[in-house]
């Protein structure tokens, strides 16, 4: 087993612009994200999250996510690129891009959540997963599991902590070995983030294990100092904590502030590899592109 004193002190932060972006009405234009995202690639996220080929009927938004990864500036940055697929079509539509280092999947442990997300069922889902996966290997892809609802669901579908344990472990019999827990509508507390990723990076070291965590304003140091200190070292967040579940009772309810966990692991002296002066510049590009959302 890993021992939280053996792992780095460092983390690798992920900025999500396609989860601030895909919930909003009004179309962003193309330009306006490349030139965004241009300047998150400058920042030094281990990885930016910039798109998504799922069908644009569901997620307008993101209909030109071929076009802005085909436009990006990708010369002077070591990020790597993940977007977002729900089906085989899907991902043979990420895979024809080069510039695409990962394709991520929403697998839901909760059934009705799965089924509104990817309309599939969980068993369905877990064969998508199957194909997807030899997509992502045949086109020297990596393929990033998000565990949706990880921390429980609105819908009164049985959870609990083994339940999340044992359908991760059965998709690492599958050969994955990069997964996010979702805390898809803000209900993780500390004592479960502690729980989940302590037990799941002790029994699993081989394995990554990235915290995707969503939050009201008042309790986004918590779930960060909870899941630091159980060993997590990758954490997603977005700008401002724009975009979040739509479904979230709480309309304060949004992704994790990047700002807020830049600010923190600097004051701790934790490594970030980040730029602030470049950050800076992308949170003032930042209220341009979501002043339709302010």
């Amino acid at each position: 087993m890993q021992h939280i004193n053996e792992l780095s002190k460092s983390v690798d932060l992920i900025e999500c612009p396609r989860d601030a972006m895909q919930g909003i009405k009004d179309f962003i234009p193309t330009e306006d994200k490349i030139a965004y995202i241009n300047s998150l690639l400058r920042v030094g996220f281990q990885r930016i999250d910039v798109g998504s080929f799922v069908s644009p009927k569901a997620i307008p938004q993101m209909r030109d996510s071929g076009e802005v990864i085909r436009s990006l500036n990708l010369e002077k940055t070591d990020s790597k690129l993940s977007v977002i697929v729900a089906n085989r079509r899907g991902a043979h539509d990420a895979v024809a891009y080069d510039e695409v280092d990962i394709l991520g999947y929403p697998f839901s442990i909760s059934e009705t959540f799965q089924k509104r997300n990817t309309n599939s069922s969980i068993e369905e889902s877990l064969q998508r997963v199957a194909d997807i996966q030899a997509i992502a290997l045949k086109n020297n892809k990596d393929l990033l599991i998000y565990i949706s609802m990880a921390f429980g669901n609105p819908y009164g579908d049985p959870w609990n902590v083994e339940i999340a344990y044992n359908f991760v472990k059965k998709l690492i019999s599958m050969g994955i070995k990069k997964f996010s827990l979702s805390d898809t509508i803000g209900v993780s507390s500390p004592e479960s983030i502690d729980y989940l990723f302590k037990n799941l990076i002790a029994y699993f070291p081989e394995v990554l294990f990235n915290a995707h965590l969503h939050t009201t304003p008042d309790k986004w140091e918590e779930k960060i100092k909870a899941a630091y200190k159980a060993g997590c070292r990758s954490f997603d967040g977005a700008i401002k904590g724009y975009g979040g579940c739509p479904m979230a009772k709480d309309k304060l309810t949004g992704n994790m502030p990047m700002e807020h966990m830049v600010n923190y692991f600097s004051s701790q002296n934790i490594p970030t590899n980040i730029d602030l002066e470049k950050f800076n510049t992308s949170m003032k590009e930042s209220t341009s592109i979501f002043q339709s959302v302010n």
